[in-house]
């Protein structure tokens, strides 16, 4: 088991950037693939971007591909998304999640408590 917490939401214009970070504690962080996801009232989950346990592969949505970079930093326990070009789409509940296998290509099994990024117009 890992137990997962994000930061560095918060408030911010259309244009800025954020960067999230998730720290993970409870077994060998290296061993999981990372991911983080996001929702939006009224609307569904919404898969964001996922690393590899090896640090070698990087997946994202279709909607922050180009904007968004996932990273990760074993030593720390730590994953981060770099989020640059926000829009108001973008706002959302974010939330990390983590899964014991070489790339998050199914449901992740932990998850962290979510920040909130709100991006203003």
């Amino acid at each position: 088991q890992v137990q997962l917490v994000e930061s560095g939401g918060g408030l911010v214009q259309a244009g800025d950037s954020l960067r999230l970070s998730c720290a993970a504690s409870g077994r060998t962080f290296s061993s999981y693939a990372m991911g983080w996801f996001r929702q939006a009232p009224g609307k569904e989950r919404e898969f964001v971007a996922s690393i590899s346990r090896s640090n070698g592969r990087m997946d994202y949505g279709d909607s922050v591909k180009g904007r968004f970079t996932i990273s990760r930093d074993n030593a720390k326990a730590m994953v981060f998304l770099q989020m640059n070009s926000l829009a108001p789409e973008d706002t959302a509940v974010y939330y990390c999640a983590a899964k014991e296998e070489y790339r998050l290509t199914t449901p992740p099994d932990y998850w962290g408590q979510g920040t909130q990024v709100t991006v203003s117009s």
